[in-house]
Formats: structure tokens, sequence, C-alpha cells
């Protein structure tokens, strides 16, 4: 398999038996979505799946890139390393979205790491392949590029606007995001994370995060029970950071 010896897949990822992109159900997925207009859709039948468990790295920070990882099923979480080695979460990737993109094409060595947070199936394709088909297909390089140009939008507008939020502002934006994200699931977010997850996200501090959920449950604003929180008045949460009109990381 032509991925980085940086990168160890013993017990970590396994080759499963390939699924079909034609029969793939992700309708957003860049490479669904041109499958009709591909030529030549040899990089399609090369590529890989990988089943990584719940809570394994598929992508280590630094080590070469080598190619893309597609998310089939499950959910993923990609961060990078701060300061004195301190996590910062970058985003929550689901079904359909693509991961390693940032160093595709431009660097050599990925400059994320990404950790599947539930048992979840990748497709990868090699760097080669798909830098191939890119260049032999005109449609799928411009939905390409438009891709990039909206993960830049969205990244220049996150910067802007979580340099001027307070830490409340922050972690609230945090809550908004997994719920835009993943919606509910019996009266909670569909996505449970740990008080330091949404810390790593909102870049603050774990004893922040818990100072804060404890004060919007008084409000009224959030339900908890363990892990699980739940949004009891979404307007009211949208109300405290619409002055940033920050609505784009979805």
């Amino acid at each position: 398999m032509p991925l980085s010896s940086k990168i160890s897949i013993n017990n970590t990822r396994k080759t499963i038996t390939d699924f079909s992109c034609i029969s793939c159900g992700n309708t957003s997925c860049l490479v669904k979505k041109n499958l009709k207009n591909i030529v030549n859709p040899v990089f399609v039948e090369k590529k890989k799946t990988l089943k990584c468990k719940k809570g394994q790295q598929f992508i280590i920070e630094g080590a070469a890139v080598n190619g893309l990882f597609f998310i089939l099923k499950g959910v993923v979480k990609v961060f990078r390393t701060g300061i004195n080695g301190r996590e910062q979460i970058v985003r929550f990737a689901k079904e359909g979205e693509i991961i390693g993109h940032r160093g595709f094409g431009t660097e050599e060595y990925y400059s994320i790491g990404a950790i599947a947070l539930q048992e979840t199936v990748l497709c990868y394709f090699s760097k080669d392949d798909l830098q191939k088909a890119l260049l032999e297909n005109p449609k799928f390089g411009y939905d390409m590029m438009l891709f990039y140009a909206n993960e830049l939008n969205k990244s220049e507008s996150k910067v802007k606007s979580i340099s001027q939020m307070t830490v409340r502002e922050r972690v609230i934006d945090t809550l908004l995001y997994i719920h835009r994200k993943f919606g509910d699931l019996r009266g909670f977010l569909n996505l449970p994370l740990s008080r330091k997850e949404y810390a790593d996200y909102a870049g603050t501090t774990e004893e922040q995060v818990i100072r804060i959920f404890s004060l919007l449950k008084k409000e009224g604003l959030i339900s908890a029970k363990g892990k699980k929180i739940g949004i009891v008045d979404l307007q009211k949460l949208k109300n405290e950071i619409s002055e940033h009109n920050f609505y784009l990381d979805t």
C-alpha cells in the first residue's frame, strides 16, 4: 500500500473490501459528483478502502503526503500541535468530506493529524493517481479548485471572527458549529465530545469550558448529562454571537 512508513497501519487501519464509487451514497463527495464526467476512471478503480476503529489515528502530523482520504462513513477529528505540544482541533469531519487536502500538491508533509472518533471507513486515493485524474478531467479539476477556494474562505473568516470573540462566545460558537454539522439525537448534540475536545476547538482551557457550560446551564440555554450536551434555546445562543456574522463553517 503506497502509504508513508511514518503512518503506522498495524492494528490501526486495515484494507477491507472496496466499496464502489458508483454505488456510494455520499453525493457530496467530489469524486462521486464527477463520476459521469471522468473519461478515464482508473484512479477510482485503484483506490483503497480502509477501516479505522474508534480512537485510532490514521494521519500522523509530519508524515509524508502520499494521497487524500475521503470519509465514506464515520466522524473524524482533525487537529494540529501548537505551542508546548498542546492540541488544537481544526475541525470535525463526516461522510463525504476530504482529509489531508491542505498538504496535497503543495507540501511534502501533512500539517495536521487525524483520529477517528467512531468506527470510520475511508477511501484513499494516491497523490499521483489523483493528480493525473485532475489534469485529465477539467470539470473535476474545476470542482476541486472551488473546494479549495471555499475552504480558504471559511478558514479566513474563522480566524477573523475567533480573534474578536470572548472565551464565552468561542464556546458558544463551538456548540453551534457542532449543532449545525451533526444535529441532535434524542435531545443532545449528535457528537459526544469531552470537555477537553470542546476546549481544544474553542481555543481555551478545559476549566473555562466547564465554567461556561455551568453558566449556560444555569441560564437555561443548554442541558448536560455526562459528556452529552443539549441545546435548550438555540436562538438565544445564536443571538450572543450574531454580531460576528459567523455561520460559514459547516
